[in-house]
């Protein structure tokens, strides 16, 4: 079992260090100083146990992608992915009113032990006029650092509960009348030299713009990197219980691009919207495989097989 260093820069951010020096994860909570760019917290950077670093942050193309993210593209009228807002037959508009947040309440649970990161995370969801609309609580246990196999592993749940009194319409372009742009959900955004790369799941070595708008219970994405020769692997991987329709709010889809841009998201409402009642809540929980090397279908589903949930 890796030894990891944690260290709490209290009001900012928490950095995780593997034992070879690297620091592997950072999650940022202090407010980003940008409302338009819906403040919430964020992972990044987040690195390789080689050091490679897997995530972007404000690219020039879209400065409200951070990293690796929570984020309500289309939620009853309101913009919690930030930046601009899409509006049918008017295209993407900067509406700054239509702008969410996500304040960070506390960490209630915060444990280090046995190579092993594990935290809870309460937030409130908060209306560009004010009004609290939802609590979350949010899960993230970062484990399984593996210098064998170049990995490490991130678990990344949420429980949401809508306070308003009326109902929470969660939605997304595609359900605002864009075709294929189905984004909503935990997102991840890759740094530029992830432009390109190529995205798989465990049944076709589709692109991604074949991938768009797929379920599945994984989605992997290479990468081959600037400046070194070295190659990178994201697995991106659902919970049974997501894919289940006996317990999942709502199915799940693949948001998926390598060109123009490298972004991957579990999009909960790609191609329909769908509600949360006054006082319920939903749940999902997600795992991140963070890796060294160009892994192929096989070696990804056997690693996934070795992690059980």
């Amino acid at each position: 079992m890796s030894n990891l260093t944690v260290t709490h820069t209290h009001g900012d951010h928490i950095a995780v260090t593997a034992a070879g020096g690297t620091e592997i994860l950072r999650y940022v909570y202090r407010p980003d100083p940008d409302a338009f760019e819906s403040r919430k917290p964020y992972a990044h950077p987040v690195r390789t146990l080689a050091g490679r670093t897997v995530t972007g942050y404000r690219p020039s193309d879209h400065r409200w992608h951070k990293g690796l993210q929570m984020t309500a593209s289309h939620l009853s009228g309101q913009n919690f992915w930030g930046g601009n807002s899409y509006v049918h037959g008017e295209g993407y508009l900067p509406l700054p009113e239509r702008v969410g947040s996500m304040r960070h309440d506390g960490f209630p649970h915060f444990t280090v032990e046995d190579g092993r990161l594990a935290l809870t995370e309460h937030l409130t969801w908060i209306e560009n006029g004010g009004a609290e609309w939802a609590r979350e609580e949010r899960g993230l246990t970062l484990h399984s650092v593996d210098e064998g196999a170049g990995a490490w592993t991130l678990d990344w749940s949420i429980r949401l509960t809508n306070t308003r009194a009326e109902p929470l319409a969660f939605g997304s372009p595609t359900t605002a009348g864009r075709e294929m742009a189905g984004y909503t959900g935990l997102q991840w955004r890759g740094p530029r030299d992830s432009t390109g790369g190529t995205a798989f799941a465990p049944d076709t070595d589709a692109d991604a713009g074949k991938l768009m708008g797929t379920q599945g219970p994984w989605l992997a994405f290479t990468t081959e990197h600037d400046d070194v020769d070295a190659h990178s692997t994201l697995v991106f991987a659902h919970a049974p219980e997501n894919l289940d329709e006996t317990r999942a709010i709502h199915p799940s889809h693949w948001f998926v691009r390598a060109e123009p841009i490298p972004t991957v998201a579990f999009s909960w409402a790609f191609f329909e919207e769908f509600e949360l009642p006054p006082g319920e809540s939903f749940a999902y929980r997600y795992r991140i495989v963070v890796a060294d090397g160009a892994w192929d279908r096989d070696r990804v589903g056997t690693y996934l097989e070795g992690l059980p949930w």
